[in-house]
């Protein structure tokens, strides 16, 4: 089967909630990282055969196949068409896969794989409070086919990462402690320039600014639960913000014919689900079925990303799967980083990518919780 490669990834600075790029229009923040992408890879931009992008909550700017919307905003050929998909939190990292097998499957050489959000401009749960105006309540309201098999039941991302920290035993004092090690990881790595590769600067921003070097276990503590009696908070969740990412997949013949110099190999490419109710735990058995099909353990993984959306997930996922934490987000996650739905997939790509280049490390498992309770898992090889 054909190799596919990433020749190289780029990501915006995260924008903080009313923060730098809060006025940026979704078409303008999403072309940021492709321009910059073709930019620092001098090739001719028109060889490029799709545009893969992942996006949710697509209206307003971010209506209208955002993935084609960005390349055009980036000043690009116009020959080049592009495609936005949604598979809720994973939709970057989805975008990714599908640039991948594009090009394993022989029928395509050089695609643009990314994604954006700006949550700014167009919240979280934007696309259901809109569709509401028409009529609508939630997805599942009125199905007779869900009812059959969920009936009653609640469907909320707070719940879920409640039932999953009882489930796992998970006290609060464990997700503020891990919530803490986030932001003072993410700063450490800030300080050490560690982000300076993978950040395309943007509106007069160099850096992310949703860590919060000052955060201390007794101010996390003091934050009260988002549901009454619970463990989750404010501050062990991750943040909202605004971000986009973008990736270069080639072939390898690509690479011949352009003397492009790959960074990485696509290694392993999955994705499973579990219950929607429980909506988080996807991960866990997402990561055993990728183990399991590309013939890798856990000792073979030397730097793993597991998005945090809420403590809960990867403190389960690590006390399951027995990872230790010295080897997950070792630069912070999303606590400290923000969470930008659309974005995350591809923005973790660029910094599990250039975290085995800085480490030496060979390979690297990505993976991360998302709506309906899927789970993609990514394992790249640095070369």
């Amino acid at each position: 089967m054909p190799e596919a490669y990433i020749i190289d990834a780029i990501r915006a600075p995260v924008g903080r909630k009313k923060g730098s790029l809060a006025a940026m229009h979704p078409a303008d923040l999403a072309a940021h990282p492709i321009k910059a992408l073709m930019e620092r890879n001098a090739f001719d931009p028109a060889l490029v055969e799709d545009v893969v992008w992942g996006c949710t909550e697509t209206i307003g700017g971010q209506a209208g196949d955002i993935g084609r919307t960005a390349w055009l905003a980036a000043g690009l050929p116009e020959e080049v068409p592009g495609v936005t998909i949604d598979r809720q939190c994973g939709s970057a990292q989805q975008a990714v896969h599908f640039a991948a097998q594009g090009v394993m499957s022989g029928t395509q050489d050089i695609i643009v794989a990314g994604g954006s959000q700006a949550m700014n401009r167009i919240p979280i749960m934007a696309a259901m409070i809109a569709g509401q105006a028409y009529g609508f309540d939630s997805p599942f309201t009125g199905s007779t086919g869900w009812d059959a098999r969920y009936a009653g039941q609640e469907v909320n991302q707070i719940r879920s990462a409640e039932m999953i920290a009882e489930k796992w035993d998970i006290s609060r004092d464990e997700l503020d402690a891990f919530a803490y090690a986030s932001h003072m990881r993410a700063h450490a790595a800030t300080q050490a320039g560690w982000f300076k590769n993978e950040i395309a600067p943007l509106a007069g921003l160099d850096h992310d600014e949703t860590i919060r070097p000052g955060t201390t276990l007794e101010g996390l503590a003091a934050l009260k639960p988002i549901r009454e009696g619970g463990r989750v908070t404010a501050g062990n969740a991750s943040q909202n913000c605004d971000c986009a990412a973008a990736l270069l997949i080639a072939s390898e013949q690509a690479v011949k014919d352009h003397g492009f110099k790959p960074r990485a190999r696509i290694h392993h490419l999955s994705v499973r689900a579990d219950n929607p109710v429980w909506m988080l735990t996807g991960p866990i058995g997402a990561t055993r079925y990728a183990l399991a099909k590309s013939g890798m353990s856990l000792n073979d993984i030397d730097i793993f990303e597991c998005n945090e959306a809420f403590a809960s997930i990867p403190l389960a996922w690590m006390k399951e799967l027995s990872i230790p934490h010295e080897k997950v987000n070792i630069q912070g996650g999303a606590i400290a980083l923000g969470h930008p739905i659309g974005s995350t997939g591809a923005k973790l790509m660029t910094t599990l990518l250039n975290t085995l280049e800085r480490t030496g490390g060979r390979y690297g498992l990505q993976t991360m919780c998302e709506g309906g309770g899927q789970a993609n898992v990514t394992i790249i090889e640095r070369l």
